[in-house]
């Protein structure tokens, strides 16, 4: 698989096609909106909806997590969809297989699981953006201090990429603006929003176990 490196106030982000970003210099991993869970969310509306939809997700998770042995792994915010349902328990089993890795989660608008669920020893959460060197980490936008790249998810992001002969495809992609870096949904059960593009915004797509640059600048900050 082809990631596609940038470089921000001396640490190189390296932006992966499992969705991520890897930050070697300090073996921190950066997941956005894994929405875990949801599938029984919706089971419980009554759709029918099977929970294998999350299976891809834990063999990517793991596959990620075997192979840079992180020693701090960031959840920028809904790493669970919304109410409780029995998932959550499966979720912290999944964590217990990778002792040497820190699991840490931004909350998220979809992060409300009671105070109680969120006091396990193999997580900690962060209720607030908290800073890491000069990068702030959170899980909606949040425009940095000078100096400072905001990396976040809650968005959702992708992009129409358009051929000659009328062909239109939609994929995910990392979203750069105004100091603010936004991954893609790391669940497949999520979706995502076409971002409107400005002037000296960058776009980096997912294709094909591929980061394919599409609007992007050799060195960022």
């Amino acid at each position: 698989m082809a990631s596609v490196s940038f470089e921000f106030g001396g640490l190189e982000l390296a932006l992966l096609p499992e969705k991520a970003v890897w930050i070697k210099q300090l073996s921190v991993l950066l997941i956005a909106d894994l929405h875990f869970g949801k599938a029984a969310h919706f089971r419980k509306s009554g759709i029918p909806i099977p929970e294998k939809v999350h299976d891809q997700d834990y063999i990517q998770l793991n596959s990620l997590l075997s192979r840079h042995s992180p020693k701090q792994v960031y959840f920028l915010g809904d790493l669970f969809h919304s109410s409780w349902n029995d998932q959550w328990e499966t979720l912290l089993l999944f964590f217990g297989q990778f002792p040497n890795s820190t699991f840490h989660l931004v909350v998220g608008n979809h992060d409300i699981l009671p105070a109680e669920k969120y006091k396990d020893p193999k997580l900690q959460v962060h209720p607030n953006p908290i800073a890491l060197g000069s990068l702030l980490l959170s899980h909606e936008p949040c425009p940095p201090p000078e100096g400072f790249l905001n990396i976040c998810g809650h968005i959702h992001p992708g992009i129409v990429l358009k051929g000659k002969a009328k062909q239109r495809v939609r994929i995910p992609c990392f979203y750069f603006s105004d100091d603010i870096l936004v991954l893609p949904s790391f669940g497949n059960f999520t979706g995502f929003a076409l971002v409107e593009l400005k002037k000296n915004d960058f776009i980096w797509g997912i294709a094909e176990g591929s980061v394919i640059p599409i609007l992007s600048p050799p060195v960022i900050g």
